[in-house]
């Protein structure tokens, strides 16, 4: 029993931990690094993530200078950068990308607030599935016999708690999303 609540709380933080890194990619008025981390330019064939080709550097608080590693691979990060959900158009000097990234206007601001409340609510769904596929292998120990009913009542429970913590640290992170859009 402890073996599958253990199991259950380590993809719990993992399922908090994808959340966290999705809303780093959803972009707030100041330039980071993180928004580029889900970005994949095609490099010789193969799809590469950006921060595998080029470095970043944020001198300004809307610009991101973009110097990739290898200048054959500057046309397909520019184009990666451009076909984003970032809603920006990098302009190219011949050595590096710059990336200034336009006021965010109030539509723009509820749209982004629409989506992290989305990667928010994927977030709990999949913490959902796991708690369910944790009580099926409780209940499964307990026809089998291998642990009492109270047993199984009380690391119910446990989940339960679990699953409580999880999904609050999910609306924790949601709301100082949303506080960091509205922010002007």
């Amino acid at each position: 029993m402890n073996e599958t609540l253990n199991e259950a709380s380590q993809k719990m933080d993992k399922a908090v931990e994808v959340t966290r890194e999705d809303f780093a990619a959803i972009r707030t008025g100041r330039a980071h690094p993180s928004m580029f981390q889900k970005i994949t330019a095609d490099y010789y064939g193969t799809p590469t993530p950006l921060q595998q080709l080029a470095s970043f550097t944020v001198p300004e608080a809307r610009v991101v200078i973009v110097a990739p590693y290898d200048m054959g691979a500057m046309a397909a990060i520019e184009k990666a950068i451009r076909d984003s959900d970032l809603g920006v158009n990098p302009t190219n000097d011949g050595k590096t990308l710059r990336v200034v990234l336009p006021e965010l206007t109030e539509e723009r601001r509820k749209e982004y607030i629409k989506m992290a409340k989305g990667k928010a609510e994927d977030g709990k769904i999949s913490i959902r599935n796991i708690r369910r596929h944790a009580k099926q292998a409780l209940d499964k120990l307990e026809k089998d016999g291998e642990v009492g009913k109270d047993d199984v009542t009380g690391a119910e429970k446990r989940l339960d708690g679990l699953t409580k913590k999880h999904t609050d640290a999910i609306d924790e992170l949601l709301k100082h999303k949303e506080s960091e859009l509205l922010e002007v």
